[in-house]
């Protein structure tokens, strides 16, 4: 055989040249492979981009959409209700404008808690309870050797209970029948008697003497009697507050209609329904109309939750007063009044201060209203705006309880306007200041048991002077920071004068009960070392 055979090296070296190109060829397979499968990641992350756009341009779209439909007052036509359209109509001498319109819309926050980054906030909250749990029970291992929690402080303030519930149920009953029927009577005989003004001055005296016994004297003699304790006393002062604001508005809006509907012959005068009453009562807002927007279910998991946050709330406040508030006031660590120690204790009550209003905003605006909307199927939950983001205390003013703010601008702003013929614009502006500082001082006095004109102050002075100067015309972020910083510090103040007082009431009650001795604050004269 002539064959050659190949020297080993070759031989090697042709082998290694082989393996070399399947390595080769394999480290180029999954390069491809690497290749398409990032072509189909990149493709797939631009689909979800868009949908992402997609979604965030829905989002601002119906964010617009809300905005410009709160921002448009619809024409008479446009408006639903049957008072509503009879008020429209005659507009003429008794409303300058079409009054409230309601619309079907959900609260904002249950709108903005469908953004992760909000609903992270809401959750950065219950982060800080639970820290508050967890340094309330070591603070009682290490003191008392036990892990229990007692909420004595709870159930001080919401005692005797059933003295609250009696009382609020006189109110109801008073509210719910009264009003109702002495207004029907006088309709049913105005249009037929000869001495229309005698009828409507005689009927307007005696419903306003009763309402004065029964929602005004009524309610404080109870609390100031049965000694209540201060969420109980809350609870009577602001369902008595409540109740006076509803049934002036069933009033300020059904007397209008009656006066311009003049029945024919043999015909009666037509009256709102008993039910439409009596669910007014109990909605979350003090317009009344004869029927509102109405949600076709309840959703009873929201219902639930909804519950499940006042509680929460609740709790929360329980921990601010107590590891916060109590603390820093207690009389035990008490020091003489100077410059110094006051300055100290406002800054040390502004984070309890300012949680405390938050929590307040959440719990009652949106947790407590949201709550009885859902229960009856109430549409428009538009109870407060995004007084957040406000660069005037104007526009805080308007957003932060629109519940309110509409009653007050209806039938005290528009009304003052509509009596003065629309002058005096200022002047009807600082009546509505004074009667809600008035009305918001009331409360608290009674609720706290003592007179310290501090939210007086703070509202009808301060509050008055910043809505002039920083009115809608600033609109730099600049301004939303200084009115976060009035905020921050009007609460502080608050917080610390109101628990100074409190204390001082305790351990240096009044020895007589001349007129200086109730209005003078204890705090300023008290000492009370131990």
């Amino acid at each position: 055989m002539t064959t050659a055979e190949q020297p080993n090296g070759l031989t090697h070296r042709n082998t290694k040249t082989s393996q070399s190109d399947d390595n080769f060829s394999h480290v180029g397979k999954h390069e491809d492979e690497m290749d398409k499968e990032y072509k189909k990641w990149k493709a797939y992350s631009q689909k979800v981009k868009v949908k992402v756009l997609e979604q965030i341009q829905d989002q601002l779209g119906e964010i617009l959409d809300r905005a410009l439909t709160e921002s448009f007052q619809p024409p008479a036509h446009l408006n639903t209700t049957a008072m509503g359209k009879k008020l429209n109509k005659q507009s003429g001498s008794q409303r300058m404008d079409d009054g409230k319109v309601f619309v079907a819309r959900a609260s904002l926050l249950d709108e903005l808690f469908e953004i992760s980054h909000i609903r992270t906030i809401y959750h950065m909250f219950i982060a800080v309870l639970l820290i508050f749990c967890l340094s309330t029970l070591a603070v009682d291992y290490i003191d008392q050797g036990r892990l229990v929690l007692e909420f004595d402080l709870l159930f001080f303030a919401f005692g005797k209970l059933w003295t609250v519930t009696w009382v609020w149920a006189v109110m109801f009953l008073y509210t719910l029948s009264v009003p109702f029927y002495t207004l029907i009577f006088w309709g049913s005989l105005y249009h037929n008697s000869h001495f229309k003004l005698g009828l409507s001055l005689s009927t307007g005296l005696i419903l306003s003497a009763v309402q004065t016994c029964i929602l005004g004297l009524f309610p404080v003699y109870m609390v100031v009697h049965h000694q209540l304790p201060p969420a109980s006393r809350f609870i009577v002062i602001l369902e008595q507050i409540r109740f006076l604001m509803k049934a002036y508005s069933f009033i300020r809006e059904v007397v209008p209609v009656i006066l311009k509907n003049t029945p024919k012959k043999g015909e009666t005068p037509r009256f709102p329904t008993f039910s439409s009453y009596l669910y007014f009562l109990f909605c979350p807002t003090l317009i009344f109309r004869e029927s509102y927007p109405r949600n076709n279910q309840i959703r009873w998991k929201y219902v639930f939750v909804t519950f499940g946050k006042i509680l929460g709330c609740l709790f929360y406040g329980y921990f601010i007063l107590v590891r916060l508030c109590i603390p820093v006031f207690r009389p035990e660590i008490n020091q003489p009044f100077s410059k110094r120690t006051m300055v100290l204790a406002v800054f040390n009550s502004i984070l309890p201060g300012i949680m405390l209003l938050l929590l307040c905003f959440f719990a009652f605006l949106h947790c407590w209203l949201n709550l009885f909307g859902e229960l009856l199927r109430f549409a428009d939950r538009m109870f407060y705006k995004d007084w957040w983001n406000s660069t005037s205390f104007a526009n805080y003013y308007r957003t932060w309880n629109v519940v309110v703010h509409d009653w007050l601008y209806y039938y005290g702003y528009r009304d003052f306007l509509w009596l003065s013929r629309k002058r005096f614009r200022a002047a009807a502006m600082l009546s509505v200041f004074i009667v809600s500082a008035v009305v918001h001082e009331y409360a608290l006095a009674m609720g706290f048991g003592f007179f310290y004109p501090v939210m007086f102050c703070l509202f009808a002075v301060f509050g008055v002077a910043f809505n002039f100067t920083m009115n809608d015309k600033r609109q730099s972020p600049v301004f939303n920071v200084i009115m976060w910083a009035c905020l921050f510090l009007g609460q502080g103040v608050q917080v610390c004068l109101y628990c100074q007082e409190w204390y001082a009431q305790i351990h240096c009650p009044r020895t007589g009960d001349s007129f200086w001795e109730i209005v003078l604050p204890r705090s300023w004269s008290c000492s009370y070392q131990t």
